[in-house]
């Protein structure tokens, strides 16, 4: 990365159609509480943050997938992000599935995964953090 990308940040991150980051939410409270109360987990890409919730434990059935575009927040389904027994894919599984599913639908919310062998997000930090 050259120095300019090291002061500016990932390209990607200037794409308008790609999220700038991807949270994960859990309800705390499961459901039994008036309002839900949400531990949120975030990675600057969608593989980074189902990795580190594999690593933490946290089962697909508890969390809301969300891209955070600018002044928008478009959840992901997460079917597309688990295997038939409902585990998390991992890469690069789990990035064919979503461009599958961005070819067949054309939203958004599934863009920048694998398209033409290319991944969009080469250039982002894939790590996790959290809970927050």
């Amino acid at each position: 990365m050259g120095i300019i990308r090291h002061f500016l940040g990932p390209r990607s991150k200037y794409d308008k159609s790609l999220p700038y980051t991807y949270e994960a939410r859990i309800d705390v409270l499961y459901g039994q509480g008036d309002e839900p109360v949400y531990d949120s987990y975030f990675s600057d890409t969608v593989c980074g943050l189902i990795a580190y919730l594999d690593e933490q434990e946290i089962n697909p059935d508890e969390v809301q997938l969300i891209g955070l575009y600018s002044g928008e927040e478009i959840p992901l389904e997460i079917k597309y992000c688990t295997t038939p027994h409902g585990k998390w894919l991992q890469p690069p599984a789990l990035c064919k599935s979503l461009e599958r599913r961005y070819k067949k639908t054309m939203e958004k919310r599934y863009k920048g995964h694998i398209a033409d062998n290319a991944c969009s997000y080469e250039d982002r930090d894939k790590t996790g953090s959290g809970p927050y």
